[in-house]
């Protein structure tokens, strides 16, 4: 009789036991998953406006994609045609692709994203185009011109450039505010190491030179940085550098509230004398305030046109009114000519 008591009270702590760890590690699973949830979870309600929509703790075979590897893969000749762009301005990266489509540039670009959602979105439909190069930026915002957030988004471009430099390629960089309408390629005359277009208002002759323009403001010229042809020679590896020193000079500042161009043209000022440059024609490649203000100009250079840059306006709802307007806005009758198809 005491033995079967005690086989008995042995056999009920042994359930116990068994039962207690069964329950203990069903309550470790449960409080382990508590806390992941409320570690992905949490800091989107408490924090909705600082988490992108494809966050970077999300696995994604796109977060390693390096800049070289990006590059071997789109490049064609050696040669790429690069932007940077953010999400809010995807409309206008699918207007400027449809119009690079159109000259069968397409294969050779690659999208510098600056937030996760751009890399996520460009590679989702058009895989290996996108990559992007940390810290990833803020994707919620359209940047205006003259902006910090503008600043922060610009101030990149020529480290960017000079790493695609360093490997080796040829690189044509575009804002994606601009349109093209011929092939830009049969311009870039010569062997030179970096061509660009001006930014000034003044109509120049048809036969302008190509040479740097004279100093216009503050001892420096007013060359746009929105549109550059550089070759891997090591006079645009040293003018890149020294673009990125000017910055660094002049980060912004509510009293400085500048952008990368004034150090672009300080930089062409102190390597005048060491790099080859060449100023492409006016006429092929205008900046928005010929173009868009000067309608006598533009009806006589008819045909001319090669790149037509949307700046000289601020605001992205104005700049795709006035693309509209003048018949430049190709997203709504012709998104199917995009390499990323129609977006939703």
């Amino acid at each position: 009789m005491e033995k079967q008591k005690q086989k008995l009270f042995s056999s009920a702590y042994h359930l116990s036991h068994s039962s207690t760890s069964i329950l203990s590690r069903n309550g470790l699973l449960l409080f382990v998953s508590l806390l992941v949830f409320l570690g992905v979870f949490l800091p989107l309600l408490l924090f909705p406006n600082t988490y992108s929509p494809f966050p970077s703790s999300l696995p994604s075979k796109w977060n390693d994609y390096s800049l070289a590897r990006a590059a071997k893969f789109v490049a064609k000749n050696g040669t790429l045609i690069v932007c940077t762009v953010s999400y809010p301005f995807f409309p206008f990266l699918d207007n400027w692709l449809i119009s690079v489509s159109r000259q069968k540039h397409q294969d050779k670009v690659l999208v510098i994203a600056e937030d996760y959602a751009t890399l996520y979105k460009v590679n989702s439909k058009w895989p290996g185009h996108a990559v992007l190069i940390p810290p990833a930026l803020d994707s919620q915002t359209a940047h205006n011109f003259g902006s910090q957030g503008f600043f922060n988004l610009t101030s990149r471009r020529p480290e960017h450039l000079l790493k695609l430099l360093e490997l080796g390629y040829n690189v044509m960089y575009n804002d994606v505010d601009m349109v093209w309408l011929q092939d830009p390629f049969p311009y870039l005359e010569g062997n030179h190491d970096v061509y660009f277009m001006d930014d000034e208002t003044a109509i120049k002759p048809l036969s302008h030179s190509h040479d740097l323009p004279p100093y216009a403001r503050d001892g420096r010229t007013n060359i746009c940085s929105c549109m550059i042809f550089l070759r891997p020679t090591n006079g645009a590896k040293l003018l890149m550098k020294q673009w990125i020193e000017e910055i660094h000079a002049q980060p912004w500042s509510k009293d400085n509230k500048g952008n990368d161009q004034p150090g672009f043209n300080w930089a062409l000022g102190k390597t005048a004398h060491q790099v080859d440059v060449y100023l492409l024609s006016q006429a092929a490649f205008p900046t928005g305030g010929v173009y868009f203000w000067n309608s006598t100009w533009a009806k006589e250079t008819k045909g001319k046109h090669v790149i037509i840059h949307n700046n000289y306006i601020v605001g992205f709802n104005n700049k795709m009114e006035r693309f509209r307007h003048f018949g430049l806005w190709l997203v709504d009758d012709h998104a199917l000519e995009s390499p990323l198809g129609k977006l939703e």
